[in-house]
C-alpha cells in the first residue's frame, strides 16, 4: 500500500512537464497571495443605483470593473487583485462621498498598489449634471469638509482601506459615474492662517467665557433669596438655557469629527434652547406688560405658582414645536444632500436606507425658528405698549420702581438676544466676515448679559458686596425684592 504514493511521487519529480505545471502553480499562488486589494463599496456582483446596492443580473447592468493608472497618470493593468467589501474605517474623522464623471471637478483614479487618487480639476463646468439630487451640493449651515490640496492639480491620495470605489448608476437622470465614500484627512494645523484661529481657537474660546459668565448670572439670582421672585427665575432660566445653547454650539464647531449622532444631537438641542430661551424671554414682557395693564399690581398669586404656570405652557410649546420639526425633518425634508447625510453602515448585501442625518434639515429650522421671529414681534408689541402705559402714569409706588426696573431690563436682553440671533442666521451664508462677525457678538453676548443683569443692577451689586464681602445674611422675603422694598429695604432701584 505504500508503493504506490512513492512511486507518483517519483514519476512527479521525474517528469517535465510536472517540473514546469508546478512552478507555473507556485508563482501564480505567489502573486495571488500579493493581490493588490481594492475597496470596493458593495458586493463583488453588486453596483450601487441610487443610494442602494443591487445585484447587476437584476438590474440588466453590469458590475464595477476596476482600471488602474500608474504614478504618472498612464493606463496599466493588473493581473491579480481582489476586493474588500465595506465602507473605509475612518475612526474618528469623518466621511465625504466623491464623484466622478465626464465634465466634473473630481477625477478618481485608482493606483496600481491600492491607493485612490483624487483629482481637482477646477476649470471644468459640471453644472449639466449638477441636476441630480445626489450630485447637488444643496445649500447646509455647516461647512463643506474640505479635503486638502498637496500639489498642483489640487490631489490628494487616499491610502488603502480609507476609502470604498464603486459603480453608481443615479436613475432620475441616468447617470452613470464613478463614486467613493472617502475618509477625510487630517488637515495640518496652520497657526498663521486666519480662518482656523477664527473658528477654530477664538471660537472655542468665546464659547467658554459664555457660559462661565451665563454660569454666574443664573447662580446669583437663583442663591440670593431675595432674587427668586417671578422675574429673577425668568432670568435664572433664561441664562440655562442660553448654557445649553451655547454648548451645543460649541459641539457643532468641530465638524470634522465623525460622531454624527452627536451633530443631530447638537442641533437638537440648540434649537430647543433657543426655542426656550426666547418664549422665556416673551414670558417676561408679558409679565410686566400684564402687571403695568392690571389696575391693582398687588392682585396675584404667588410668584411659585405664577412660575410653574408658565413653566408648564412655555416648555410644553417647545415639546409641540420640536416634535414637529423634528418629525418633518425625518418625514418630509426630501432634500438629498451628499455633504450632509452620511451613510453608517453596509449590510454584506445592500446598502442600506438609514441615514444618519448631520444636521437639521431647512423644513426643520424654520419650524424652530418660526415661533422665535414670532416672540421677537410680540416682544416689541410689549414694549411700545408699556412705553405708553408707564408715560400715562403720574406716581409711581415701589412696585412700579420695580416694575420699571424689571422693564428696563426685559428690554436690554431683548437687544441683546434679538442681536446674537441675527448675527447667528448670517453666519449660515457661509461669508468668512459674517461668520468672524458672529463669533465677536457671541463673546458679547455672554458679556453683556453680564454686565446688565448684575453689573448694572445696583440691589444685585448691594447683595453680593453684603453676601459676600461683611457675611451678613441676606434679607429674604415670600415676595423676593417686592417685599424687601415694601418694608423699606436699605437699597432702590
Amino acid at each position: 500500500m505504500c508503493v504506490f504514493p512513492v512511486l507518483f511521487a517519483l514519476s512527479l519529480l521525474y517528469s517535465p512537464i510536472g517540473a514546469e505545471v508546478s512552478d507555473t502553480d507556485l508563482n501564480d499562488l505567489s502573486e495571488q497571495q500579493n493581490a493588490v486589494k481594492i475597496n470596493k463599496c458593495c458586493e463583488p456582483n453588486e453596483l450601487m443605483i441610487d443610494s442602494r446596492c443591487r445585484l447587476a443580473d437584476s438590474i440588466n447592468k453590469t458590475t464595477w470593473e476596476p482600471k488602474f493608472k500608474t504614478e504618472d497618470g498612464k493606463d496599466t493593468k493588473m493581473k491579480y487583485f481582489r476586493y474588500v467589501p465595506g465602507v473605509p474605517d475612518c475612526e474618528t474623522t469623518q466621511q465625504r462621498a466623491i464623484f466622478s464623471l465626464e465634465n466634473s471637478e473630481d477625477e478618481l483614479q485608482l493606483l496600481s498598489d491600492g491607493r485612490l487618487r483624487h483629482l481637482i480639476h477646477h476649470l471644468h463646468n459640471s453644472g449639466t449634471v449638477m441636476e441630480d439630487p445626489l450630485l447637488a451640493n444643496s445649500f447646509s449651515i455647516h461647512d463643506n469638509i474640505p479635503i486638502p490640496a498637496v500639489e498642483q492639480p489640487a490631489s490628494y491620495d487616499h491610502a488603502q482601506g480609507k476609502y470604498c470605489l464603486d459603480k453608481i448608476f443615479m436613475s432620475k437622470t441616468n447617470i452613470t459615474a464613478l463614486y467613493a465614500l472617502v475618509c477625510v484627512p487630517e488637515v495640518k494645523i496652520n497657526w498663521s492662517d486666519t480662518d482656523f484661529i477664527m473658528k477654530k481657537i477664538l471660537n472655542p474660546l468665546f464659547h467658554a467665557i459664555n457660559m462661565i459668565l451665563l454660569l454666574l448670572v443664573a447662580i446669583i439670582y437663583f442663591v440670593l433669596p431675595t432674587l427668586r421672585d417671578l422675574a429673577g427665575n425668568i432670568i435664572t432660566t433664561i441664562n440655562v438655557c442660553l448654557i445649553f445653547a451655547q454648548a451645543a454650539d460649541l459641539v457643532r464647531i468641530f465638524t470634522e469629527l465623525s460622531n454624527h449622532v452627536s451633530f443631530m444631537i447638537a442641533d437638537i438641542v440648540l434649537y430647543i434652547s433657543l426655542l426656550g430661551v426666547f418664549f422665556w424671554l416673551n414670558s417676561y414682557g408679558f409679565y410686566i406688560w400684564k402687571t403695568f395693564k392690571s389696575r391693582n399690581v398687588f392682585l396675584r398669586v404667588t410668584d411659585v405658582r405664577k412660575y410653574c404656570y408658565y413653566s408648564s405652557v412655555i416648555w410644553s410649546c417647545v415639546i409641540v414645536m420640536t416634535g414637529m420639526a423634528i418629525c418633518a425633518h425625518f418625514l418630509l425634508d426630501t432634500s438629498n444632500n451628499p455633504y450632509r447625510k452620511t451613510r453608517t453602515q453596509f449590510s454584506s448585501s445592500i446598502l442600506t436606507d438609514d441615514y444618519e442625518q448631520e444636521t437639521i434639515g431647512w423644513l426643520g429650522i424654520a419650524i424652530f425658528f418660526t415661533p422665535v421671529a414670532f416672540t421677537i414681534i410680540f416682544n416689541i408689541f410689549f414694549y411700545v405698549t408699556t412705553v405708553k402705559v408707564i408715560k400715562r402714569i403720574n406716581i409711581y409706588g415701589r412696585i412700579h420702581y420695580k416694575l420699571k426696573g424689571c422693564f428696563d431690563l426685559f428690554l436690554q436682553l431683548f437687544l441683546i438676544l434679538a442681536i446674537w440671533w441675527l448675527f447667528l442666521l448670517l453666519s449660515w451664508l457661509h461669508f468668512d466676515g459674517l461668520v468672524y462677525a458672529y463669533i465677536v457678538v457671541n463673546l458679547f453676548q455672554g458679556v453683556l448679559i453680564f454686565y446688565v443683569c448684575v453689573l448694572r443692577q445696583s440691589h444685585v451689586t448691594f447683595l453680593l458686596r453684603k453676601s459676600c464681602c461683611y457675611a451678613e445674611p441676606v434679607p429674604t422675603g415670600e415676595w423676593g425684592d417686592e417685599m424687601t422694598h415694601m418694608n423699606g429695604g436699605p437699597y432702590g432701584y
